[in-house]
């Protein structure tokens, strides 16, 4: 497939996801002369040709702009159906799933990976690789994380981050072979900050909905000292605001940024909040880790809380990240991310008044 001559064209993975969705517009705002190719899984045709036509009607300038292309990144070329000469690529495309399997979280993670850093390879006019990892290749790294850190002789507490730091080794890899690689790492996203709309309840919010289940006075485990473990959140419109911006800086090349908040909530100041928004008076108690994992990961019980046992490791996570070159390159943007107090009650009125959003990951 060639696309309108001459004109610089961007492919994006991982649409009509929710960071896909949210970037799209603002990557072609930002380059009013390029043009659009989105690499869709073909049971996700129908959903992408739905979202592409809601953006279009929200924003004009998309018209004609933008080809969906039937692909898989599991498959070699991408299942044959991209032409290699694209201008920039943005990888967003993964299994955001704490309980994936090991295959699964291989084969989209990693080969994933390893499919689109071959099609660069081939890509005539690539300008830049723009990857979108996870400031979870940390895995469970005790103490400060830095950008520039990756391998650090960490443990994973999961496939999702041990495949998602795969995947990150694969791109340092390819730039120390001088491939032009940006790497973007996100906190645990979360809805937009103004509205509070998200496509999937996980992370904070199985605490919401912990919450939002129990009684006026409800009982949380306490698994590790609230005060001291902290929630790497962040809200994806900041996100994709973010990468938008970082991807059309020349310096941006060959830079890691962690895009997450650099003053994060401690587990303690999220579950205040969180319980003065749904009016609960909360009472802690002390759980080991082990013994709270091993009792909600009974099935019957899990599905009553709404808080699967993979995700309580997140709750006594040890790791901190350091947004030093992030926070500087977005100032001069004039971005910052916002505080939790900022976007709180917008996160708890959409949970409320979307109670069955589902926590499914899109694959």
């Amino acid at each position: 497939m060639r696309l309108r001559g001459d004109m610089a064209t961007v492919l994006l993975t991982g649409f009509p996801g929710f960071l896909g969705s949210a970037l799209l517009p603002l990557l072609l705002q930002s380059r009013p002369d390029d043009t659009a190719v989105c690499v869709v899984q073909a049971h996700h045709r129908d959903l992408a040709t739905e979202r592409l036509a809601e953006l279009t009607a929200s924003f004009p300038e998309l018209a004609g702009r933008v080809d969906l292309v039937d692909g898989d990144i599991t498959l070699p070329d991408l299942g044959g159906a991209v032409d290699p000469d694209v201008s920039e690529v943005f990888h967003l495309a993964a299994v955001y799933d704490l309980a994936v399997p090991a295959d699964v979280a291989e084969r989209v993670n990693v080969a994933g990976t390893a499919h689109i850093l071959d099609l660069c390879r081939r890509a005539p006019r690539l300008r830049r690789l723009h990857h979108v990892s996870t400031c979870y290749v940390s895995g469970t790294y005790p103490g400060v994380f830095r950008e520039a850190d990756l391998d650090v002789d960490q443990d994973f507490a999961n496939h999702y981050e041990s495949t998602k730091f795969d995947s990150e080794m694969l791109v340092r890899a390819a730039a120390a072979e001088g491939m032009p690689v940006t790497v973007y790492r996100p906190g645990i996203v979360v809805g937009d900050s103004v509205t509070g709309e998200t496509q999937k309840y996980d992370g904070p919010y199985f605490m919401a909905n912990f919450l939002r289940r129990q009684p006026h006075h409800a009982v949380l485990p306490r698994v590790a000292d609230p005060d001291r473990i902290v929630i790497s959140m962040v809200p994806r419109d900041f996100v994709v605001t973010a990468i938008a911006a970082l991807s059309t800086m020349a310096e941006s090349e060959g830079r890691t940024y962690a895009l997450v908040d650099p003053d994060p909530p401690t587990v303690a100041e999220v579950v205040a909040e969180f319980a003065r928004l749904l009016d609960k008076d909360v009472h802690w108690v002390p759980l080991p880790l082990g013994v709270t994992r091993r009792t909600l990961s009974l099935t019957r019980l899990e599905k009553l809380l709404g808080f699967p046992e993979e995700a309580l490791a997140y709750f006594a996570h040890p790791t901190r990240y350091d947004t030093t070159q992030a926070s500087t390159d977005l100032a001069d943007a004039g971005l910052t991310c916002p505080g939790f107090a900022d976007y709180a009650a917008a996160m708890i009125d959409f949970v409320v008044a979307h109670p069955d959003v589902s926590s499914e990951a899109m694959v």
